[in-house]
């Protein structure tokens, strides 16, 4: 077993996720650059440093699942943290298409239900299959952190508010996703709260991110910033919580 602490961050290959395994590196961890496309993931990891490697991990494949947990097992003999930032935000979306025409378009009424499938099936299922192929590793770590980054678009108290901005594209896909996440979220947290692994949602608010097309109103940096902060909490940090690095603690 290495002395440093190891950390995997999902979807590390590019955006937010590349910019938490930088930070978390530069706070003194070893981070496993998770990443579908192993060679993406290379080049990632040799952009952020020696401090990080690729990991190939998608997150939809168990048996990739599988492997990484071996890997990381085998390789290093610890996870100390585990940042759960891979998404998908559709795979219908058309190039140049609004997020409101894409709305419409992906009402409960009129959703395909494949598309629904698809992306749940990255930004749920694929967050609880990673969660549970890690869990073993983490319950070792002396003070283990599980970050999930979710959005505030999911937060079902804020979407209920008639004057919520992002009110009118709440629907089944994206949005509901987040919702679903948030709620395995608490759940995880709960589980775990008497073992002393912190499990927590971060919002990254609207990031410039291929997520979006790069239409979003805060950086890289500022998307980041909540993640790593939770990542590295204390003991005396909460469990079970939604935040956002400027709006604080969010309601679920």
């Amino acid at each position: 077993m290495q002395d440093k602490p190891v950390a995997l961050v999902t979807g590390a290959n590019q955006g937010i996720g590349l910019q938490i395994a930088k930070e978390l590196v530069a706070h003194g961890f070893t981070v496993l650059v998770g990443s579908r496309n192993f060679e993406r993931g290379e080049a990632a990891a040799k952009e952020i440093g020696p401090d990080a490697r690729a990991l190939q991990l998608d997150v939809t494949d168990r048996a990739s699942i599988d492997a990484a947990a071996k890997r990381i097992r085998n390789e290093f003999g610890r996870l100390d943290v585990l940042v759960q930032n891979a998404a998908i935000s559709n795979t219908t979306k058309l190039p140049g298409q609004s997020i409101q025409e894409y709305a419409r378009l992906t009402r409960p009424s009129n959703v395909s239900l494949d598309e629904v499938r698809a992306v749940w099936e990255t930004n749920v299922f694929g967050v609880l299959a990673v969660y549970q192929a890690m869990l073993p590793m983490l319950r070792e770590a002396p003070e283990a952190r599980i970050v999930n980054v979710s959005s505030g678009v999911g937060s079902l108290t804020m979407n209920s508010d008639p004057a919520c901005p992002w009110r009118p594209n709440f629907g089944p896909v994206y949005p509901a996703s987040k919702t679903a996440l948030n709620a395995i979220t608490l759940a995880m947290a709960i589980e775990l709260e008497s073992t002393g692994i912190k499990v927590n949602a971060v919002s990254p608010g609207f990031t410039k991110t291929n997520l979006n097309e790069y239409r979003g109103t805060e950086t890289i940096e500022e998307g980041a910033a909540e993640a790593v902060r939770v990542a590295l909490l204390g003991p005396d940090g909460p469990t079970g919580w939604f935040s956002h690095a400027k709006l604080g603690r969010l309601p679920w």
